[in-house]
């Protein structure tokens, strides 16, 4: 398991385009991955899992994989938020 705590900066947060790109990225991923906010984790590559969260500019969460990309899972996305969801 490989986790790395981000902090999300961009306007929207992690709503609707943003999540759509996030979800996109987990899924080239063969690991499991959640996000996990203040005690709650939801599947990384689930919308409505990712939207109940509420994760808006300035929200710290965490990124946690596992299997067999876990590592590289995590820090591409986690660059996806560094980047502010720019491609």
């Amino acid at each position: 398991m490989y986790m790395k705590e981000v902090v999300v900066n961009n306007q929207v947060g992690l709503y609707a385009r943003p999540a759509t790109f996030f979800i996109q990225k987990a899924n080239e991923f063969k690991s499991s991955i959640w996000i996990e906010r203040d005690e709650r984790r939801v599947n990384a590559k689930s919308l409505l899992g990712i939207l109940s969260l509420g994760i808006v500019k300035g929200t710290s969460i965490n990124l946690i994989a596992n299997g067999p990309d876990e590592e590289v899972a995590v820090n591409a996305l986690a660059e996806l938020i560094f980047s502010d969801f720019s491609e």
